[in-house]
């Protein structure tokens, strides 16, 4: 048999990586369901938001937000969130608020972080909370589809870019000005345009 096993993978494999997918998701949502607090997050902040018991009160409640920490708590009782963050965010772009939710019947605090790496997605809120795995984090390719034409044609070249710059290829701007000067080249083979420069 010489087929690369890695390059082909038997039925059988892809079934056992499904599987293990399957159940890698299903930890992690357990795990994250565990939390005290529910969070959701953009390439540019972090919302989380936690249930709070309907007789509290703003003044009841212990929050401190820094750099670097974050600690929200009802006085005298445990934290509800406690730790450090696995990057920085900007404290004067950030806030907490204590919202009445109609269902169920009470209140909720709601915090909201801003990054300050906006390009870097976050696997957990605090250092001390079981991740998620970054690397299944995909731009949502279904919010693309609702985009207008020319916002969605840039962000789809953003990412392009971007798998480029990874991977050490051109961008797409690079790749636009070589295919023109390819073309022109052609069209023009009188032309001398060893010293010509791109940029």
């Amino acid at each position: 048999m010489s087929a690369d096993p890695e390059q082909n993978p038997s039925p059988t494999e892809l079934a056992a990586r499904e599987q293990e997918e399957k159940e890698r998701k299903a930890q992690e949502v357990a795990e994250q369901a565990a939390l005290p607090y529910k969070w959701t997050q953009t390439i540019r902040d972090v919302d989380v938001t936690a249930p709070i018991a309907a007789a509290i009160k703003g003044r009841d409640m212990d929050v401190v937000l820094t750099k670097t920490k974050i600690r929200v708590a009802i006085k005298g009782q445990p934290p509800l969130i406690e730790g450090d963050f696995p990057h920085p965010i900007i404290v004067d772009e950030s806030s907490w608020t204590l919202e009445t939710t109609p269902t169920p019947p009470g209140k909720e605090i709601s915090i909201h972080l801003d990054k300050v790496n906006k390009v870097e997605w976050w696997p957990h809120v605090v250092t001390t909370a079981p991740k998620i795995d970054i690397t299944k984090i995909t731009p949502e390719n279904s919010s693309l589809g609702d985009l207008d034409g020319e916002t969605r044609a840039m962000v789809e070249k953003m990412m392009y870019d971007q798998r480029q710059k990874e991977t050490g290829g051109m961008s797409s701007d690079e790749q636009r000005k070589m295919d023109l000067l390819k073309k022109f080249q052609a069209e023009h083979p009188e032309m001398d345009f060893s010293n010509a420069q791109i940029g």
